[in-house]
């Protein structure tokens, strides 16, 4: 299984705000969040950075 972790950038810091994600859909100005377990987040902003060897994508709040 290959699980990628969302960071969120706040104040030059990347803080880790969900884990295990599965489906990323960004939509009108908003990201759609999905995980292995169903569970969803929405986040207003925008992807800074997809990083697929680290497993891990940063994600710029508005």
């Amino acid at each position: 299984m290959c699980d990628v972790n969302v960071y969120l950038l706040k104040d030059g810091r990347e803080e880790l705000y969900f884990e295990n994600v599965d489906t990323i859909k960004p939509e009108q100005g908003k990201i759609y969040l999905k995980n292995l377990f169903g569970e969803q987040k929405v986040l207003e902003g925008n992807i800074k950075e997809i990083a697929l060897l680290k497993h891990r994508i940063v994600l710029e709040e508005k």
